[in-house]
């Protein structure tokens, strides 16, 4: 059976400017923890973009609330709607998580989050070195936490749309046809 819904043009916007940031904001995390000689360039990129994720996060699950995504084939088995389900709660999740802890990490350690010219957003915890020290290793967890979910996403949706070729992977790829009358 054939998956015709599309999602809607917001989401899509969403969805690939999302992939985009998100894929260069790995980059950048792990550029940022193997050199030296350009490290303050790219936190000063990595931070903003973080935020940036975070507000986009934020539009994509009001889109989400007020045009909920078309509905999975009926021929799919339970297991992968039910993983479906999980690995999308657990990127929005993600989208969500690592930003906060980012801006909390760095609250904790007395570290501004410019974001443009002197817009610099208020620290969202104390100084607190011990924080700062556990929240580290958090961050880094979570972003491969997010690389490998992302993979996984990717296989499922090279899985739709090269093997079972049932419109799933086309919903957030292709603009909707226009519906001709006889």
């Amino acid at each position: 059976m054939s998956h015709t819904a599309r999602f809607n043009l917001p989401a899509r916007l969403l969805h690939w400017t999302m992939a985009a940031l998100i894929l260069a904001m790995l980059f950048i995390g792990v550029a940022m923890v193997t050199s030296l000689a350009h490290y303050h360039t790219l936190v000063a990129l990595h931070r903003p973009l973080g935020i940036g994720i975070l507000v986009l996060a934020l539009l994509r699950l009001l889109n989400r609330w007020r045009h909920p995504p078309p509905d999975l084939p009926s021929d799919l088995p339970g297991w992968q709607r039910r993983a479906a389900h999980v690995s999308h709660v657990l990127l929005y999740g993600l989208m969500l998580a690592l930003p906060l802890v980012g801006w909390a990490m760095l609250s904790a350690a007395g570290y501004p989050i410019g974001l443009a010219g002197s817009l610099v957003l208020p620290p969202i915890l104390p100084r607190d070195p011990s924080l700062y020290a556990w929240l580290r290793p958090l961050h880094t967890f979570l972003a491969y936490t997010l690389f490998g979910l992302i993979l996984a996403h990717l296989g499922a949706a090279l899985m739709h749309g090269l093997i079972r070729r049932d419109g799933v992977f086309s919903s957030m790829v292709a603009r909707p046809t226009a519906s001709r009358s006889p």
